[in-house]
């Protein structure tokens, strides 16, 4: 998976590069999260037979965006920090999913093969890990 993970990274790094300012997430750090949340869901929303929510309560919290892949066994959660230290920040975010049972809802739903994406940004960075 690590090329996919790496593939994803280069991708989301290079549309921040091209698009954002840093003065974009010039807020508290307490809601920095909240604006690469939202770049993330304008992305993933155009992807034609995917159902994308976000804070969609599952397990015992809320996840950040909870994917439905019509016609599919795939589902994914993803999970996404404002970070100083990217590979940190992106392992606490698995940790979260998987603490809190982000991917009830999906095997609920029947989806038998979930991925799990730890996501964190750093201005016009991101590093991103997966767990299936």
């Amino acid at each position: 998976m690590e090329g996919k993970e790496k593939e994803v990274e280069r991708l989301l790094t290079a549309y921040m590069g091209k698009t954002i300012s840093i003065r974009d997430t010039f807020v508290r750090k307490s809601i920095k999260e909240n604006f690469y949340h939202g770049i993330l869901l304008g992305i993933l929303s155009f992807k034609t037979g995917w159902e994308v929510s976000s804070n969609r309560e599952s397990g015992t919290g809320f996840s950040d965006i909870l994917i439905e892949i019509d016609d599919s066994d795939i589902g994914i959660v993803i999970e996404v920090k404002y970070s100083d230290d990217e590979e940190k920040d992106c392992k606490e975010a698995l940790k979260q999913i998987k603490d809190r049972d982000y991917t009830q809802k999906l095997r609920d739903a029947g989806f038998h093969k979930i991925l799990k994406y730890g996501i964190a940004c750093q201005i016009k960075t991101c590093k991103v890990l997966v767990e299936i």
